[in-house]
C-alpha cells in the first residue's frame, strides 16, 4: 500500500511543505515548512524576511525565486535535502499532532505525487504516479518523511 499527497485540502496534504504549519526558528515564527526551506537556501537577512513576511507558501517560493542568483544554497544538493530534513523534523516536531499522524502510517509507501508538472526538481522531490504503488521520480520528499517517520517509531 501507498500514500500519495499532492495538495494540502487533500486526505494527505498536510505532510506537504504548503501545508498550513507555522515553524519557530531563530526566534521566527515561519507561517510554513516551505517558507523557512526557501528562506535557509540564503544568508541575506533581508531576502530572509521578504520571503518569511509571504502571507502564502506559494508566495514565499515566489519571492525566493526572485532573488535566485543569490543563493547560497544550490537546490538539490545534499546541503538543500539536509535543509528539507531540518524543516520537515520542526515541523512535525512542533505539531505533535501531526507526529501521530505520520506515526499511522508505519510500514506504508509515502509518495509526494507531482501530477502533471514535469522537469528534474519535480522528479528529485516527488515521483510522476505509475501505478498505486508505483513512482517514476526520486521522490526525497516521501523518503525524508519515511526516515522521520521510523526515527519515531523507534522513539
Amino acid at each position: 500500500m501507498s500514500i500519495w499527497f499532492k495538495k494540502v485540502k487533500e486526505e494527505y496534504g498536510w505532510m506537504g511543505n504548503m501545508a498550513p504549519y507555522p515553524i519557530k526558528f531563530d526566534g521566527k515564527v515561519w507561517l510554513t515548512s516551505e517558507a523557512l526551506f526557501q528562506g535557509m537556501r540564503y544568508d541575506v537577512v533581508g531576502i530572509k524576511e521578504i520571503i518569511r513576511s509571504e502571507k502564502s507558501p506559494m508566495g514565499a517560493k515566489m519571492k525566493a525565486k526572485k532573488f535566485k542568483d543569490q543563493m547560497v544554497v544550490v537546490p538539490m544538493s545534499a546541503e538543500d535535502v539536509e535543509n528539507m530534513r531540518k524543516c520537515v523534523r520542526m515541523k512535525f516536531d512542533q505539531h505533535p499532532e501531526l507526529k501521530k499522524e505520520l506515526m499511522k502510517t508505519k510500514g506504508v509507501f509515502i509518495y509526494e505525487d507531482i501530477g502533471n508538472r514535469n522537469g528534474e526538481r519535480h522528479k528529485f522531490w516527488g515521483a510522476k504516479k505509475i501505478s498505486e504503488n508505483e513512482g517514476d521520480g526520486q521522490n526525497m520528499m516521501g523518503k525524508i518523511l519515511m526516515e522521520l517517520r521510523d526515527e519515531y517509531l523507534m522513539e
